[in-house]
């Protein structure tokens, strides 16, 4: 008996390579504008578009630097996963094993919790919110929800939560929405982000 596969439907992978692209380019232009901090030169684009919309605090922080170097570096080697799972979904008609659908999950969901992570570092430590960064957020948090719905509700964490994943895959795009929403609502609690305009 041959192990089971799983194949996601075509509108997400191609949502995952939409958004793993997005984020490698952003996670780019992050990098850019890291670069710039440190040495006085102008970036690409700037995100210092303000006293609160601005890049530099979270830059320079070592919540910015995790691993000694640049969290922007990481960003455009790992937005990667998100394509190479799409291309990878796209390419295998007959779906793929669930040890790989499962090492995806704990990828994106590694991705969701630190940007959650760093979007509460943003609010309550930095007092500033990085355009790049609330990008990379935007992207992250739909990429979380809609790839934990579908492997819910595909069984490729086991049957029993099939339900559960439907109703997850299927009320994804209000529960991002709320989730965007949380994250606001504490920046302008917070940073009056609102006032400062």
């Amino acid at each position: 008996m041959s192990a089971p596969t799983h194949r996601p439907p075509i509108a997400l992978a191609v949502f995952w390579i939409a958004a793993g692209v997005v984020g490698a380019v952003v996670a780019f232009l992050l990098y850019l504008e890291y670069i710039g901090q440190l040495t006085d030169q102008d970036p690409l684009i700037s995100c210092q578009w303000g006293v609160l919309l601005t890049c530099g605090p979270n830059l320079l922080s070592a919540g910015g630097n995790i691993l000694g170097f640049s969290n922007s570096l990481a960003g455009v080697a790992l937005f990667f996963g998100p394509v190479y799972a799409g291309v990878s979904a796209l390419a295998a008609p007959h779906g793929l094993r669930r040890w790989y659908w499962r090492t995806f999950g704990l990828f994106v969901f590694g991705a969701f919790a630190l940007v959650h992570w760093f979007a509460y570092e943003s609010v309550f430590l930095y007092g500033s919110l990085c355009p790049w960064c609330m990008t990379i957020w935007l992207v992250t948090i739909p990429l979380f929800w809609f790839t934990s719905g579908w492997m819910l509700c595909d069984g490729v964490w086991g049957r029993s939560a099939e339900g559960l994943g439907r109703g997850l895959f299927r009320w994804a795009p209000l529960i991002t929405v709320l989730d965007y929403a949380l994250i606001a609502v504490l920046a302008q609690v917070r940073l009056d982000v609102l006032g400062s305009f």
